[in-house]
């Protein structure tokens, strides 16, 4: 499962000030816990990087996020994220590299930055024991875009930039290594729209026809964007691709913005892997969500809001709940929206570190 992006503006963290000091940030997402723990493999969109040691946090439009954000996620059920995006170098060389060792330290797994260069050529891989086989997952990430801040020039590949014939030699070092499925995030397109831009198709296409990606979790519109899938993949037989899961947490919706971007989603793939037969991604499937930007920044399943469900301190209305989920699901259509949360099929995944 994969979803929008985290965004900690500065309302965000301020919700999750602690007070005498620090940040807990699981309130804000407790509401959805039951689905990020509930997926076998969980891997998240983290935005930003967060802020060095002993500097001052910072938010919008130069980001730089409490260091508890990251063993937070961990809690709440994520395994790993991207973090490949136009804001991964907005507190420099410093800033990444301190993200990439806080994540190291709480086991969480890390792809789309690096440290060096052979940190930057290797997927994030992530081993599940299920029915007896060990199913690989190899995670590749990458942005088109970087705000004008790119990595250092002796640095160039501290962030990964998306090179179409690079990411599919990746996925298929990866297969040749033993890995079963190949995973790519990717930041692109334009924000606040609802299609995918010509530049996705051409990048996704690419992808599909390499025949070495099983599945592209794509992030940055903001909005949510829909599910398809595309001719090509591995043995020929598809490539799934969310073009944006829109945001999951941040103070974003039509105060500032666009109505839809107080709406993201979470995307379920279902994984078959028979003993005979190489895994496939066998379909995907969409679960709205909502912030709350009023009542404490806090984000919840968007059907349950619908279905009459009222937590305590709620400041959504009826009426913009409803306008919520229709546009959300114009813009996603109904053949796909998955409503249960999912229950994990076997033990925790193993995350390897990448060298």
């Amino acid at each position: 499962m994969s979803a929008g992006d985290i965004l900690p503006h500065t309302s965000v963290n301020e919700a999750a000030e602690v007070p005498g000091g620090g940040w807990n940030f699981v309130p804000l997402m407790s509401a959805v816990e039951e689905w990020t723990s509930g997926a076998d493999l969980a891997l998240c969109n983290l935005e930003v990087p967060l802020a060095p040691p002993d500097e001052e946090v910072t938010a919008y439009p130069v980001f730089g996020a409490p260091e508890e954000l990251v063993p937070n996620l961990a809690e709440l059920g994520w395994d790993g994220c991207t973090l490949a995006t136009n804001h991964s170098m907005d507190r420099g060389i410093e800033g990444l590299e301190h993200t990439l060792d806080v994540f190291d330290e709480h086991g969480m797994g890390h792809v789309g930055t690096a440290r060096t260069q052979q940190e930057a050529q290797q997927p994030q891989l992530y081993r599940l024991e299920r029915g007896g086989q060990e199913i690989v997952v190899a995670h590749l990430a990458a942005t088109t875009l970087d705000n004008g801040l790119s990595a250092p020039a002796d640095k160039p590949w501290a962030v990964t930039k998306v090179d179409t014939d690079t990411l599919t030699e990746q996925a298929r070092a990866a297969r040749e290594a033993g890995a079963d499925l190949v995973v790519a995030s990717i930041h692109w397109g334009t924000e606040y729209v609802h299609e995918p831009i010509e530049e996705q198709l051409e990048i996704a296409d690419a992808l599909a026809a390499g025949g070495q990606i099983d599945l592209i979790f794509g992030n940055h519109s903001h909005t949510p964007q829909p599910l398809e899938e595309l001719p090509g993949g591995p043995r020929g037989d598809g490539m799934w691709v969310a073009w944006s899961m829109g945001n999951f947490i941040s103070n974003q919706d039509d105060r500032c913005c666009t109505m839809e971007t107080g709406t993201g989603v979470m995307v379920t793939a279902t994984v078959e892997a028979p003993v005979d037969a190489p895994a496939r991604v066998s379909g995907l499937e969409w679960t709205p969500v909502t912030v709350d930007r009023v009542g404490g920044q806090k984000i919840y399943p968007l059907e349950d809001l619908v279905a009459g469900d009222r937590p305590a301190g709620l400041a959504l209305d009826d009426a913009t709940l409803a306008r919520r989920d229709a546009r959300v699901t114009e813009v996603m259509g109904t053949e796909r929206e998955r409503l249960e949360a999912p229950e994990p099929t076997g033990p925790e995944p193993e995350v390897v570190p990448r060298e």
